[in-house]
């Protein structure tokens, strides 16, 4: 059975807002464990269209420092980017030390959709299998962590999601033709999915699937991995205070400080 087939698309807990604010208040404890480690993250959010990337990103990013992120929307390459290596428009929002990029949509368009629409050739796609794991491989030996998501809906959830999205004015932005398009191709691309989950699930940056059928499960099994993946191996004791900083302070301000 395929990956996606055998997928589950739980319901969210009663109390799934508590839950995500405690996991948003996680994400901003981590980054701030990050930015004094030195730690960069990579955030990789795929997923079919209307499969709540956004909604996931927006709640991912709530209770952040945004002096330390980068959220990068990924469309159509531009003429200068079609000039230069197909990689090269990505690496130029990689994160700086302590820092984290989002990506909504990443390279892995290379093997989805300019794959299915024919914008890239099959030896273009085929070889960018091995690029793709090359990069995170690179990425992750720098001591970058990489966390990649794909939201998975079914076809009848993804149609709700459509006419939703058409009968109600200020989400009609969000809809055009291409989604159609990318629709009636909806066995191709599950099979384009299929083999980069299969090529490209390496241990240093392995996939993570998400049923999103529910969003608010989406959400909390989102965020959820991403902390999993952030914390792992990360010193999160409070730092310490520096005694001249101490020092200093009490004496400007005429306290005894508690804690150390």
């Amino acid at each position: 059975m395929s990956r996606l087939a055998a997928l589950a698309h739980p319901k969210a807990p009663e109390d799934h807002e508590a839950r995500l604010r405690t996991l948003q208040l996680r994400l901003y404890a981590l980054q701030i464990a990050c930015r004094r480690a030195g730690r960069p993250g990579l955030i990789l959010v795929e997923g079919w269209d209307a499969a709540g990337k956004g909604g996931l990103i927006k709640r991912l990013t709530a209770e952040l420092d945004p002096r330390f992120f980068e959220v990068v929307p990924i469309a159509a390459p531009s003429a200068d980017e079609k000039a230069e290596h197909w990689l090269q428009r990505f690496w130029r929002w990689l994160p700086a030390r302590g820092d984290w990029t989002i990506f909504d949509r990443s390279w892995y368009g290379r093997v989805l959709v300019e794959r299915v629409e024919g914008f890239a050739s099959p030896d273009a796609w085929g070889r960018a299998y091995d690029e793709i794991r090359a990069t995170e491989r690179m990425l992750a030996a720098t001591g970058m962590v990489i966390v990649k998501l794909f939201l998975h809906i079914s076809q009848e959830e993804q149609d709700r999601r459509f006419r939703d999205r058409l009968e109600t004015p200020w989400k009609r932005w969000k809809m055009g033709p291409e989604d159609f398009r990318n629709r009636r191709q909806r066995v191709a691309y599950e099979a384009a999915i299929e083999e980069m989950l299969e090529r490209t699930d390496i241990a240093v940056a392995p996939w993570h699937l998400v049923g999103a059928n529910s969003k608010a499960h989406a959400r909390l099994a989102g965020l959820s991995h991403v902390v999993g993946r952030l914390e792992a191996g990360l010193d999160l004791a409070p730092p310490r205070l520096d005694p001249a900083l101490r020092a200093l302070a009490e004496r400007e301000l005429g306290v005894t400080l508690a804690g150390t």
